[in-house]
């Protein structure tokens, strides 16, 4: 067997995987790395600003692909730089993998130049953090890794490389190597029966499609089954996208923020769940007494821990989303008892009609809810949407649409302020041709504004939509029940930050909005403006400052969750 450099195994390694972009920033701790990385030839690498924005690039490009998304770093800093990313990854089950540097193995104990056990601090936030200590063992490591990673519920892995071990030769043969199997676990079937026995003994039965229908590629499978059985689909925040929101049998999103008044009711009228892939997530419970009420719940999860986490179904599913769809498919052709959806359906169409939420403001300041209305008048359903947190993620999940899965990308968990313009980054080098969009805060976009310094160098166009309400509009809105307004003001009066000057800055373009009746021919500038310069361009919409979403809390969940008397 030939003898070859290590890190020139580990490069074919990642090809074999699938990778074609990887994401991140060099040092000397990883050189032999990028050597091997530029006489590989066949991964196009973008250089990053900061190694947080490598895995939010990374993350976004995972989140688009299916795929495991790579970021690079050195030692030290570049590795605790990326641990946000990690726990964001881990978070929504995004299989990512963080390489980084270190110092050689013979002074990781003498507190050597940025020698830190990155190993051991990722090993919260991620599936799993290995240092490879012996170079034999490099390739066989980045394999497992790739494994694990997609791997049941997917997740993050980061693998640590001391300078030493990457400069050695060992004997390998990439033209005999493959990638390791993944099994998705299939249901026993004696529980798909039964949830087919009680999915046809419930009158208002509902499915809840959470991210693991979109993780598991079961879009098709949960629509070919809810038409079967005359099922209404609800979808949570991770799972927009899933279903499409313009289906008759689509029941919206239920929950304490990202929501619909008429999903809500819905919800509480039903006497049946099938939770396909969700976690039962906080925002989305709200008072778990209030969710659960009477109503049975069948939850089917892909990572057996996740069954009875929040709190116990009356059947559990270990399963992979689109495995179980099939299994209950065929259990159902066996039977040949199809539902009489008729009644439970008109009736999620009453309340769709009687208990919306207004979106056709006029009024000057803008309000938030018109900037939706817009995007969704402006943007068809093959655009890519990206959008992390704050009024702006609660106004998107009430108000935007979403009609195929992948195409809305939202750090739904970890929450992090900064991962839109990165993640859009990531999201544009999966899907070069297609439209991307990334929704901000006047906030948000300052975390990690400098990686529109990578978008410009690469010719990585996208639109940015800023909605700027001139303050924390959020932590805002959370003082309220403290009766305080503390550290929210961000002093645009006295000395603001110019963001379509900031946009010039780094050599994009950027416009600015005060009326609403502007914002259409602002998003169709934009995009024609992103087109002519293959760079970001931003549209700062100036909402209105006392802008606050409709939404319960964790403990006092009941007047938004309750349907209308």
């Amino acid at each position: 067997m030939p003898k070859v450099p290590v890190m020139q195994a580990v490069v074919d390694v990642l090809a074999s995987e699938g990778v074609d972009t990887a994401f991140g920033c060099p040092g000397a701790a990883i050189l032999p790395f990028y050597q091997a990385l530029l006489q590989h030839g066949g991964i196009e690498h973008l250089i990053v600003r900061h190694e947080e924005g490598a895995t939010h690039m990374a993350d976004g490009w995972a989140r688009t692909t299916g795929n495991v998304g790579v970021a690079v770093g050195t030692s030290g800093p570049a590795g605790t730089n990326m641990i946000t990313g990690l726990y964001t990854a881990q978070a929504d089950s995004i299989p990512i993998l963080c390489i980084t540097g270190q110092a050689v193995s013979s002074k990781l104990h003498q507190e050597a130049f940025q020698a830190v056990d990155i190993v051991e601090i990722a090993k919260p936030v991620t599936k799993w953090a290995v240092q490879v200590k012996e170079a034999a063992q490099a390739p066989w490591i980045f394999r497992e890794a790739f494994r694990i990673a997609r791997s049941g519920r997917p997740g993050p892995v980061l693998i640590d490389l001391p300078l030493d071990v990457q400069k050695q030769e060992i004997e390998w043969d990439s033209a005999i190597d493959a990638p390791f199997p993944v099994i998705a676990p299939a249901p026993a079937q004696a529980r798909v029966e039964r949830a087919l026995d009680m999915l046809l003994a419930a009158e208002r039965p509902l499915i809840l499609a959470g991210g693991g229908v979109v993780l598991g590629e079961a879009s098709e499978r949960l629509r070919t089954v809810a038409e079967r059985l005359g099922v209404p689909v609800q979808v949570t925040l991770m799972g927009k996208g899933s279903f499409p929101e313009d289906h008759p049998l689509f029941a919206g999103m239920a929950g304490i923020q990202t929501s619909q008044r008429w999903a809500n009711a819905a919800l509480l009228e039903s006497d049946l769940v099938l939770a396909l892939g969700a976690r039962f997530g906080d925002r989305h419970t709200g008072a778990l007494d209030v969710y659960r009420g009477e109503r049975k719940f069948i939850h089917v999860d892909i990572e057996p821990t996740q069954l009875g986490r929040v709190f116990g179904p009356d059947l559990g599913v270990v399963s992979d989303t689109g495995a179980f769809l099939d299994a209950l498919l065929a259990a159902a052709e066996r039977r040949a008892a199809p539902l009489d959806p008729a009644v439970w359906v008109n009736r999620i169409a009453e309340l769709k009609r009687d208990l919306p939420r207004r979106e056709d403001f006029d009024a000057i300041p803008i309000k938030a809810p018109r900037v939706f209305k817009e995007i969704n008048d402006c943007y068809g359903e093959d655009t890519y949407f990206v959008t992390a947190i704050g009024l702006y993620q609660i106004w998107s999940g009430q108000f935007q649409r979403a009609h195929k899965p992948r195409h809305y990308q939202v750090c739904g968990q970890a929450g992090p302020l900064g991962w839109e313009i990165p993640a859009a980054i990531g999201v544009k080098k999966a899907r070069p041709g297609a439209e991307v969009v990334g929704v901000v805060g006047d906030y948000s976009f300052q975390f990690l504004v400098e990686e529109l310094a990578v978008a410009a160098q690469y010719d990585v166009p996208f639109v940015l939509i800023m909605l700027n309400n001139e303050y924390l509009g959020l932590i805002r809105q959370a003082e309220t029940g403290y009766d305080m307004n503390y550290e929210v003001n961000l002093h645009y009066d006295d000395h603001g930050t110019d963001n379509v000057k900031i946009m010039e800055a780094y050599g994009c373009s950027g416009t600015r909005v005060a009326d609403p009746g502007e914002i259409r021919q602002s998003l169709d500038w934009a995009r024609k403006e992103a087109e002519r310069t293959s760079r970001p361009v931003l549209v700062e919409i100036m909402i209105e400052r006392e802008a606050n979403a409709s939404m319960g809390t964790a403990l006092d969940n009941v007047k938004e969750f309750e349907p209308a008397p």
